[in-house]
């Protein structure tokens, strides 16, 4: 009888760490401390900071379309809508030109990548929440080369939804199916 009692009591222990509710929903302790990343060289070069002091803002180039979850890169043919007449004797411009005409993309580099089983949906995070782009993308309208200069973490992300009180189960940001 007690050795039944105790696999039955070895049982529910195990079990105990599978049942909703008693995973922590705090952030985790902090990982080594963020350093950030090295500038990222583009194919062309780009500066946020001259395009923002000309009035333009992040959803002007980087449109979010359903269902939400990427904040897109804008076409050639959205930045030679004003290039056409902007700048045209720049080479860069010239190449941009190109790639418009021929169809063929600027193969941009990315700066920020979530993790493949991560769940981001930008529609979620800035347009419901109103959650700036500079609260994980840095200061990128002061800047005139990028870098990964905020942390995309999982620390960071539940840290900053406990901040703002907003849930913080494994669910919300992972398939647990």
């Amino acid at each position: 009888m007690k050795r039944k009692l105790g696999w039955v009591v070895a049982a529910a222990l195990a079990l105990g760490g599978l049942v909703p509710g008693q995973v922590s929903r705090k952030a985790p302790d902090p990982p080594p401390e963020f350093k950030p990343g090295e500038p990222v060289e583009q194919p062309l070069p780009f500066s946020h900071k001259k395009h923002v002091g000309f009035g333009l803002k992040c959803l002007d180039c980087h449109v979010i379309e359903d269902p939400g979850d990427f904040a897109g890169l804008p076409s050639e043919a959205k930045c030679m809508a004003c290039h056409a007449a902007v700048k045209t004797e720049s080479p860069h411009i010239a190449k941009l030109a190109e790639a418009e005409k021929t169809s063929a993309p600027i193969e941009w580099k990315r700066v920020y990548r979530m993790k493949e089983f991560v769940y981001f949906s930008h529609e979620v995070h800035h347009r419901e929440a109103g959650v700036d782009c500079a609260v994980c993308h840095g200061e990128v309208a002061a800047r005139d080369v990028l870098f990964q200069e905020r942390s995309v973490g999982m620390y960071a992300c539940m840290k900053c939804h406990e901040q703002h009180k907003a849930p913080n189960d494994c669910e919300v940001c992972h398939d647990t199916h």
